[in-house]
């Protein structure tokens, strides 16, 4: 062989050689890549439900919600969606406003609800807003919301948890349940002892008083009042009062007002606002009417299910039973 054929002879080898080397890196490198994607689904799987912190792995836990749905969402919750006034109220109430990053245009209180970031009203929530936000979770106050923001929410890898409670002792279970949502149990547990210290103390100064027959005016035109499911139809009771209406069925029902004016109720209350300053004329010949004994509530605060309740308790015991609060 001669010394040029015996040249190329080797360069033919060492082209080889160059080419399986190659080879064999290209396939590693496969393998590391492919490695890596799956670390990274797993971590988006770990982490569902917290979006704004995708390149963690968060630590989860399962809750129940009101609806006894199980919903899985971070040990540690920062950052939280509020759907409803009354869900606002009680996030700040537990001392944990500093997690909210959303809330509606009708949330007003406290004040510092009204510099958080606006998702729409409670039934038109923007459902691009609360992604951008990149929630831990979404609290929804009906059952009659879970349709329209599960879907959507759930494809975004974003909790939803139905907070509904219906009653006076429901609104403290809901605060305590809200404390350990958030981390804030010992602050959400005194604020219950508080108000239902509270509480006690009204019904020891009504005891034995012989319940005042009550008409809540919801609205004047058409005329609205409460009616069995309404959580209003219990604080009446804890008042020392009674409902005339609470065993009409539903919870804010409309009447005619050929039954509103069969019902003579001893005292009105309004819920007061621009369209409801006086009752209904239906009412107009009731013992409430005649004796003057027609008082105005802020409406906020007995439509809201929140510690505020309790401020709407005071001041309706007061008014139907003054002289046991002199």
């Amino acid at each position: 062989m001669g010394i040029e054929e015996k040249g190329k002879s080797e360069k033919g080898e060492k082209w080889k050689r160059e080419k399986v080397k190659k080879g064999k890196r290209e396939r590693i490198l496969v393998v590391l890549l492919l490695a890596l994607a799956l670390a990274a689904l797993a971590c988006g799987g770990k982490n569902s439900g917290n979006p704004g912190n995708s390149n963690a792995v968060l630590p989860m836990r399962v809750v129940t919600d009101d609806l006894g749905r199980q919903v899985t969402i971070p040990v540690r919750v920062t950052r939280v969606v509020s759907t409803a006034p009354s869900i606002t109220e009680n996030i700040f109430a537990v001392g944990a406003g500093d997690r909210l990053v959303g809330d509606t245009t009708y949330c007003n209180y406290p004040e510092q609800a009204k510099s958080v970031a606006k998702i729409g009203d409670t039934l038109n929530p923007n459902m691009e807003t609360i992604v951008a936000l990149k929630p831990d979770i979404v609290l929804v106050s009906t059952a009659s919301q879970i349709e329209v923001f599960t879907k959507t929410l759930e494809a975004n890898r974003i909790t939803v948890y139905v907070t509904n409670p219906t009653s006076l002792d429901g609104v403290l279970r809901n605060l305590k349940q809200l404390g350990e949502l958030l981390g804030t149990q010992d602050t959400a547990d005194k604020l219950v002892a508080d108000l239902t210290a509270r509480v006690d103390a009204v019904g020891n100064k009504i005891e034995g008083q012989k319940p005042v027959r009550v008409f809540v005016q919801i609205s004047k035109e058409p005329l609205f009042t409460i009616g069995k499911q309404s959580f209003l139809t219990a604080i009446l009771e804890k008042a020392g009062a009674g409902s005339v209406t609470k065993d009409v069925e539903s919870a804010y029902p409309k009447l005619s007002k050929e039954t509103a004016s069969a019902l003579n109720p001893e005292a009105i209350i309004l819920s007061d606002s621009e369209d409801n300053k006086e009752p209904n004329d239906a009412l107009k010949n009731s013992p409430a009417v005649r004796n003057g004994r027609v008082y105005k509530i802020n409406a906020d605060i007995i439509s809201r299910p929140g510690p505020r309740l309790v401020d709407a308790l005071e001041q309706i015991a007061k008014d139907l039973h003054p002289e046991k609060f002199k």
